[in-house]
């Protein structure tokens, strides 16, 4: 498969249930997926240790693995962005300490900072489905389910990539995916800051845009991470592996 950064797509049938009363069948082992913590640390070394992942994932010297990683202040642009959708000069971006990063994942301008749930998964579809437009899908289930699990409910919006809430977009998903090995991912809104979103029309899009913690969810960025983590290996068929 080529290159391709994708931000849109239908959804994901979960695996069919065990067939019972079968006998002397082995089930298939179930794949294993690494999750690690990164904590805080600047966009362009977790992109540059994202691809060392992808590398070493196409050659099958890892397995599946899930990032997680809370970022400084950073505005970045996907492969389909407009520069139009940034609304401040570098000169106003530097003064405020926001750094400005290009990346190959797909979608439009985002921001990524303090208090956001940022997810990066390195998966091979091949070992899942191959199919990209049911990966987005799965991503966003994943980020449904999580919301569920603090009693907010959040959906889809057609033509809209990312996950919603009524009172705005509280998730953003932009991928890259090559030779079928995943890279970038999602961000998660907790208890992100708002006002940093001023300064970019978020994936292009005039919408508000919102966080748990304006929602009323008092949860910390690692309580949500493990329900994710969670949710995540079970939306994609995986057992988690500290």
């Amino acid at each position: 498969m080529p290159d391709a950064a994708v931000a849109e797509v239908a959804t994901v049938p979960l695996p069919p249930p065990a067939v019972a009363g079968l006998v002397n069948v082995t089930p298939p082992a179930v794949a294993g997926l690494v999750i690690c913590d990164l904590g805080r640390m600047r966009y362009a070394d977790a992109f540059a240790l994202q691809q060392d992942y992808v590398a070493r994932r196409k050659r099958g010297e890892i397995g599946d693995h899930l990032l997680f990683v809370e970022h400084p202040h950073v505005i970045t642009m996907g492969r389909n962005s407009h520069m139009e959708n940034v609304l401040a000069s570098p000169e106003v971006l530097a003064r405020t300490g926001i750094e400005f990063q290009e990346t190959d994942r797909g979608g439009d301008v985002t921001y990524h900072g303090p208090g956001q749930l940022v997810g990066y998964p390195i998966l091979d579809l091949r070992e899942w489905k191959r199919d990209v437009l049911a990966y987005v899908r799965g991503i966003e289930q994943v980020l449904i389910d999580t919301l569920a699990a603090f009693q907010v409910e959040a959906d889809r919006v057609a033509g809209a990539t990312g996950v919603w809430t009524s009172k705005g977009k509280v998730a953003a998903i932009g991928v890259h995916i090559s030779r079928w090995v995943t890279s970038h991912g999602f961000a998660l809104n907790v208890t992100t800051d708002l006002n940093y979103f001023r300064y970019i029309v978020p994936c292009g899009l005039a919408k508000p845009v919102t966080s748990l913690e304006a929602l009323g969810v008092k949860a910390s960025r690692q309580e949500v991470q493990q329900i994710l983590a969670r949710n995540f290996s079970r939306v994609f068929g995986r057992q988690m592996v500290p």
